[in-house]
């Protein structure tokens, strides 16, 4: 991940005079521009609605105010906080031939004040601030995506959605029914719409009908996210098999010979980490946030759990999958050294189960980079 000192001071050494800075404060109905322009003292601050053409214009209208006042312009670095707009204005600018920045907004430094003014104006100034900082590590960019990674993440993630609407639609059917005292029923079945006319609550009445039709609703929802679900995966199998040697499908199809791990599983490692360019095991597990978070002062020394800095999918699957890990490849190098270290201690495998996800994470990160097998671990033949 680049730093963004690193754009600071290419900025400031190499070509003070001759770049044109722009940072945008974006919101949902407006953007605040802020620009430092050479040859000129004030730093001007222009408020546009969300258009990307306004903004080139813009751009462009500082860069001729510049080269009337002397300079001449022949970088424009646009700068903005990751957030719900994504990565599009970037790849926007970038193909009009302007360079785009993607700021990590929890490492930019704020003042930790009680009651410290939160305005727009005042963000676009931290934010220039941040540009020209020159120290190390003061914040980093984001790598930014192409439209095709980004689109490869969605049938993943929505998968994810709709199995936990899935669950919830399953609880609150039990609960609808345990509230008038029935107990037993499992929805999921092919034959629960039919049983929900027989079913009695222990005074012998049948289900009311405000509630029967409530739950006949709940079991259409339901329905319909399962078809949902059989889609997504089925998409994803004709996927694969259209184009088994391409670069995340031969992942996904190697990932998936490891016993204990799913084509759900894999398909999640490759499309949010595994295919990303890291660029040691480190980065690799800092990105999925299996790093801790120490607390040193002086004498005191304490850890402060996961850092949680990192891609929440990522982290929650590994960690379920380091538990399913230990149960399919129990003769591994990885699970005799979970066991050594958890056998005679008490109360140390979850702690423990953390450090385990870690190192099955860059594991597996050498298996699909390098091919090097892990230790005792056991593949699936080949199709």
């Amino acid at each position: 991940m680049q730093t963004l000192n690193d754009l600071s001071r290419s900025l400031i050494t190499l070509e003070p005079a001759g770049t044109l800075i722009a940072v945008i404060e974006m919101s949902l109905s407006s953007w605040l521009v802020a620009g430092i322009v050479p040859g000129i003292e004030r730093q001007p601050l222009k408020k546009l609605a969300v258009d990307e053409s306004a903004l080139l214009k813009l751009l462009h209208r500082w860069r001729e105010e510049a080269e009337k006042a002397g300079g001449k312009i022949e970088r424009i670095v646009v700068a903005f906080e990751a957030g719900r707009d994504g990565f599009w204005l970037a790849r926007w600018l970038k193909a009009r031939s302007i360079e785009a920045h993607v700021i990590h907004a929890a490492s930019v430094a704020v003042s930790r004040e009680h009651r410290r003014a939160k305005t727009d104006r005042l963000d676009t100034e931290l934010l220039k601030r941040a540009v020209l900082r020159g120290e190390r590590d003061h914040c980093k960019m984001v790598a930014i995506p192409t439209i095709k990674d980004e689109d490869a993440k969605r049938p993943n993630r929505e998968r994810e959605s709709l199995v936990g609407e899935q669950s919830r639609i399953i609880n609150r059917m039990k609960a609808a029914l345990v509230r008038l005292g029935i107990r037993g029923f499992n929805p999921k079945l092919k034959r629960a719409a039919r049983r929900l006319d027989s079913l009695r609550t222990p005074e012998g009445e049948p289900i009311p009908p405000n509630t029967l039709a409530e739950l006949r609703r709940d079991m259409e929802r339901r329905r319909l996210v399962r078809d949902q679900i059989r889609e997504i995966e089925e998409a994803r199998q004709e996927r694969i098999q259209q184009a088994p040697s391409d670069g995340p499908h031969a992942m996904v199809r190697l990932l998936a010979r490891v016993i204990g791990v799913g084509i759900e599983t894999a398909d999640m490692l490759v499309h949010e980490v595994l295919s990303r360019n890291m660029r040691d095991r480190r980065a690799v597990a800092r990105y999925a946030g299996l790093t801790g978070s120490p607390d040193e002062s002086g004498r005191r020394r304490r850890e402060k759990g996961l850092a949680r800095s990192g891609n929440g999918r990522v982290r929650r699957g590994m960690i379920q999958l380091a538990w399913r890990f230990l149960l399919h490849q129990k003769n591994s190098a990885l699970t005799r050294w979970f066991r050594a270290r958890t056998e005679n201690a008490r109360g140390t495998r979850k702690r423990m189960i953390v450090a385990l996800a870690r190192k099955l994470l860059i594991a597996l990160w050498r298996l699909v980079r390098e091919g090097v097998v892990p230790d005792g671990v056991v593949l699936r033949p080949a199709q």
